[in-house]
């Protein structure tokens, strides 16, 4: 090399030494700051190039070993320029030379999870394995970056530098997640099938198949929530009247005794319902506690929840749900009915049940794949706000809004068709029950709203609402996440967990026990304007009015405080009742029970509301748009929007349960100054839960500096790869030592390229399609004839629970150990792929959109450098 060059070098290169004795050899640790021009790619370029580096044979498929992207427009020969002034000196190069067989060690090993770059002979050549940072991309800033590397060269010369970008260590919590395959396998057994079915007309029939599935899901959920609303109005019923009785039989100034009767069967009362339904909820189905909507969420996001739409799970959140309302709990009904119909949706379209072992055999094995259960459970979501609200439009909001993460024309057509369906079956049988016309509102009862008018100046009281909603809820959603982590580390025991739950229950009757017999204010009301009126304390002929909000379910509260007169509770009676019921719902929610949120937030909001109606109504006496009513209604709007953070879908629920479509616009202003001051403090009550239980939950947008990081920083290396044609043992041995769900499918590894590639990429095959061709012995040596034909029926039957590897194992041959599988016809050959040069931002939202699993990314000459999956997206911008 020139003078020139060394010169180049020396000024590029800057040491500062620092020994270190090793306990095994003498070595010197030397801390080298690298200075890396901002045009040249750190992992594609050589750190040491010399004559003989430039004249070797280049790679067949193109004329010089140069990157394909350079963020600046140079020649190649500016290119080679540079390349050249950032060589190595010749000391590191004749080290490097005696260090490959150890390089070569460090190179594999698992537990070198760092930066490795290690030397060939003659040529420094950049190699980068860690699953953070194989090609660390430049920044958009025109400075050169300092990569500083740590040189350890001992007495045998040998060489491993070590960057100091650490890794995404994942949460053990989060483990416990799965990601779902959103993405339809198209192998050479899926386009056969697709066309056999397509020549002989099959589509059709498919397609009429999942009308009818859909119908079934709709009727169901209606029937569903026709079970849960007639079980709580009964018993409720009779456990109001009961002790309505007792309370309308005692004096004014009873001795204190006396009292006991009513207070001790209002505890019983609450307590009793609420163990049951705990201890359904904590022993047979953990995951059907609270309202469900956060799981399925996840569910829809492609996180696969354990049993989260599990039959038992079902009959958990139905049976729960009724214990929790009944038992006085601060809760409703309307959340956990999602649930139970993404539940039946789950369960009707697969045709088996996994709990029971049974397969119903009706024809349903087509829709046993992940993506055709995504879209059922879908519509089951919509079904469930549909007979929850009485709102079909509102269902498919929602599942818009809040859950599906695929969204195409024909599914919005059958969601909408599904609720529509589910609505109707409730109204129908209602109105058997009840003797009216068809048109019964749903679980969620607000009463036929008169039309409201308002005018423009009102537009700006109701957005200052909205922002004290968002502040209140923010509040809310801040406490409620202490007491959640509180429980989590204190209260994680069942028995703990039911005891809490029946505490709650019983301190809420407690209170409410109290305030009706302490804050006496009575006021003149006819019988059937409250279901349960109490006399105690008050002159014939006048009710308790806080037996109106305490003494009633909170669907009945809610609908007292929309539609009751004016004059009917005092500011002093509201504000204690809305500052209580703020801290009793905060600690309800995330109690072992199946509860929903819905309730308390809207009667929480139209307390406040209608107090605030009447503080105007008070500085401003005899004007006609001072309505109560219609403060309650914006209160709650708020109130709800500042705890879950919906929009439009919320807007919608609200204007189609209340049949007023006058006041949707500022409901909807409201709605959205609700969720932005609240975004401004916390996240949404149901993100917060979300993260807390470590889900690996992808949000709608990546990160801001996205477009800055590439694939090499999030992506995973070394890879797990398997041979177009591969032995039964070495795949048995893959599976064995990886939990990987997803296996890069290669030819024999190039040695054409300077970074450590994986083999020409041909294909991915997942971990559940292994197990079952192993399973079946679809091995190359025995007939496969009668296996290959019914090779995807066999997929789908083992669906979603797949074969068990030790089973497996105990079953094979030692001799078939030796036999090989042909990979090619099983493997997806078109699944997604991206450039080694691809960003974040792009990444993301492959993922986001079209619901990936895995993403395999690639160098230039299509040969395997890295993988990338859901949880590296997720738990990489979580740590952003």
């Amino acid at each position: 090399m020139s003078t020139s060059s060394s010169a180049s070098q020396s000024s590029q290169i800057s040491r500062s030494v620092s020994p270190i004795i090793h306990p095994n050899m003498e070595s010197i640790s030397t801390s080298v700051p690298i200075q890396i021009p901002s045009t040249i790619n750190p992992v594609l370029d050589d750190l040491a190039c010399d004559e003989h580096q430039l004249s070797s044979t280049p790679h067949p498929n193109e004329v010089e070993p140069i990157p394909a992207f350079v963020a600046s427009r140079q020649s190649r020969s500016d290119l080679y320029r540079k390349r050249s002034q950032s060589c190595a000196p010749s000391s590191m190069r004749a080290a490097a030379a005696r260090a490959k067989i150890q390089a070569q060690k460090l190179r594999t090993s698992p537990n070198y999870r760092r930066l490795s770059r290690t030397v060939s002979d003659d040529n420094l050549i950049t190699e980068m394995f860690d699953d953070n940072v194989l090609l660390n991309h430049e920044t958009s800033s025109p400075d050169r970056r300092n990569l500083t590397i740590n040189i350890q060269i001992s007495d045998q010369h040998n060489v491993a530098i070590e960057d100091s970008h650490p890794r995404v260590k994942l949460d053990k919590k989060s483990d416990q997640y799965e990601s779902l395959d959103y993405d339809q396998c198209e192998n050479m057994l899926q386009l056969e099938e697709a066309s056999t079915a397509n020549r002989k007309g099959l589509d059709k029939n498919i397609d009429a198949t999942r009308w009818i599935v859909i119908l079934c899901i709709g009727i169901l959920t209606g029937l569903t929530a026709c079970f849960i609303l007639f079980s709580v109005e009964q018993l409720t019923m009779y456990k109001y009247t009961k002790i309505m009785v007792l309370l309308n039989g005692i004096d004014t100034n009873p001795d204190w005794t006396v009292l006991l009767k009513p207070y001790f069967l209002w505890l019983i009362s609450n307590g009793f319902p609420v163990f049951l339904g705990s201890l359904l909820v904590t022993y047979v189905a953990p995951v059907a506690s609270g309202s469900g909507i956060p799981v399925i969420k996840c569910y829809l996001n492609g996180v696969k929840v354990p049993e989260v739409v599990r039959i038992k799970t079902y009959f958990a959140k139905a049976l729960g749900v009724i214990g929790s309302v009944t038992g006085g709990l601060a809760c409703g009904k309307e959340g956990p009915m999602i649930h139970c119909g993404s539940a039946i949706a789950a369960g009707i379209s697969q045709g088996k049940s996994t709990t029971f072992g049974y397969d119903f055999r009706i024809g349903l094995t087509r829709f046993r794949e992940d993506h055709e259960k995504r879209d059922f459970v879908s519509a089951g979501a919509a079904a469930g706000v549909s007979a929850a609200f009485g709102a079909p439009v509102g269902g498919v909001l929602f599942a818009l809004e809040e859950g599906a993460s695929f969204w195409n024309q024909m599914l919005v057509v059958r969601i909408f068709f599904c609720s529509l369906i589910s609505s109707f079956s409730l109204n129908f049988v209602v109105s058997i029950v009840s003797g009216e016309k068809l048109g019964a509102p749903g679980l969620l009862n607000f009463g036929k709203m008169p039309d409201i008018d308002y005018s423009w100046f009102e537009i700006p009281i109701y957005v200052g609402m909205g922002a004290f909603g968002g502040l209140t809820g923010a509040l809310w959603n801040y406490l409620n996440m202490k007491i959640t982590i509180f429980r989590m580390r204190f209260l994680s025991s069942n028995y703990s967990k039911i005891i809490e739950a029946i505490v709650v229950s019983m301190l809420t009757a407690s209170i409410g026990f109290f305030m009706i017999i302490f804050l006496i204010d009575c006021y003149s009301l006819k019988a059937e304007q409250t279901d349960f009126p109490v006399g105690y304390g008050c002159p014939t002929g006048q009710h308790n009015a806080m037996a109106a909000l305490w003494f009633n379910t909170p669907e009945s509260s809610l609908k007292n405080l929309f539609h009751n007169k004016d004059g009917t509770w005092t500011g002093q009676t509201l504000a204690i009742f809305a500052v209580t019921y703020f801290f009793v719902s905060c600690v309800t929610y995330g109690l072992s029970v199946s509860a929903g949120l819905f309730i308390p937030c809207l009667l929480l909001g139209a307390a406040w509301g209608r107090l605030f109606g009447l503080t105007l109504n008070h500085l401003f006496p005899d004007q006609a748009w001072i309505a109560p009513g219609k403060f309650a209604l914006i209160g709650a709007s708020a109130s709800l929007g500042g705890i879950v953070r919906m929009t439009i879908s919320l807007t919608v629920i609200i204007i189609e349960t209340t049949g007023n479509l006058s006041f949707g616009l500022p409901i909807m202003m409201t709605l959205i100054m609700a969720k932005w001051v609240g975004d401004l403090f916390i996240e949404g009550i149901y993100d917060i839960h979300i993260e807390l239980a470590k889900v690996p939950f992808m949000n709608w947008e990546p990160p801001s500096d996205s477009s800055r990081i590439y694939s090499s920083q999030v992506m995973n290396s070394p890879v797990v790869t398997l041979k177009t044609t591969e032995t039964v043992g070495k795949i048995v041995e893959v599976l064995s030592e990886t939990s990987h769900n997803g296996f890069p499918v290669v030819d024999a590894e190039s040695s054409y390229s300077h970074v450590r590639t994986y083999g020409r990429y041909r294909g991915l095959i997942l971990r559940s399609q292994l197990l079952v061709m192993l399973k079946a012995k679809i091995f190359n040596e025995y007939s496969l004839d009668s296996p290959w034909k019914n090779l995807y029926a066999l997929f789908r039957n083992s669906y979603p629970r797949m074969p068990n590897l030790n089973q497996i194992k105990t079953e094979l041959q030692p001799y078939e150990r030796n036999y090989t599988l042909d990979l090619r016809p099983v493997m997806n050959p078109s699944a997604y792929t991206v450039c080694h040069a691809a960003s974040l931002n792009r990444i993301f939202r492959l993922f986001r959109a079209l619901g990936l699993r895995h993403i395999v990314v690639l160098n230039d000459y299509n040969e395997v450098v890295g993988i990338v999956t859901r949880k590296d997206i997720v738990h990489y911008c979580h740590q952003r």
